[in-house]
């Protein structure tokens, strides 16, 4: 069944458009009781996006794209509002009043040649410490093993504390990167013949419950 799931979402992740965006959602449930949404970033969400990225602090926007920027540039952001194809990019939103407030993002990337799934993401700076990267890469972790990646990884500045004790956590092994060496990476492998509870795009209205210790 795993194998027949993997193939599908393989097949989602290909032939998904803009419009289709709005009905793959994960609702996932935070330690303190709350409901998280994750789900694919999508063209309206461009204003709401750069507004999310002005209000990380100037450390957290540099360990986010490994640079001074006080904005997404236009072809980054670009990028970041088409989902489809190998490439994707979520948000993780919370409901104050009604209304959705962005409190993270990511990115990720799939190689089906090579296997390999690489992902960056970034987490509100009022919200850090309350388990909420814990849930993310949990459910990043979660949508690799639903496309057929062994292995998943990222990289991260040797000065991002934050970045290297969440994945440290979360069982990553850690490796030197000679072409640049600011930079640390970090990387797991996979078990393909793992359950895969994300991907709500397969069980819609499906709640997962991930305990953020």
């Amino acid at each position: 069944m795993a194998n027949t799931l993997h193939q599908t979402l393989r097949r989602v992740g290909a032939v998904l458009g803009p419009g289709d965006l709005s009905q793959h959602i994960d609702i996932v449930r935070l330690r303190d009781g709350r409901s998280m949404t994750l789900r694919f970033v999508e063209p309206d969400d461009a204003a709401a996006l750069q507004h999310y990225f002005h209000g990380l602090s100037v450390n957290s926007r540099y360990n986010r794209f490994l640079a001074a920027i006080g904005e997404l540039p236009p072809s980054e952001l670009e990028k970041t509002l088409h989902s489809g194809g190998n490439a994707f990019a979520i948000l993780a939103t919370l409901k104050n009043g009604g209304v959705e407030t962005i409190i993270g993002e990511a990115r990720y990337a799939f190689d089906p040649v090579a296997s390999r799934f690489e992902f960056g993401l970034s987490i509100d700076d009022h919200l850090q410490g309350q388990g909420i990267g814990t849930v993310l890469l949990s459910n990043l972790q979660c949508r690799a093993v639903a496309l057929g990646a062994s292995t998943i990884f990222g990289d991260t500045l040797r000065s991002n504390d934050a970045m290297q004790a969440l994945a440290r956590k979360a069982g990553y092994t850690f490796a030197a990167l000679p072409s640049d060496w600011r930079l640390v990476r970090f990387e797991k492998s996979l078990d393909l013949a793992a359950e895969v509870p994300c991907a709500g795009w397969r069980a819609h209205g499906r709640e997962m419950v991930v305990e953020a210790n």
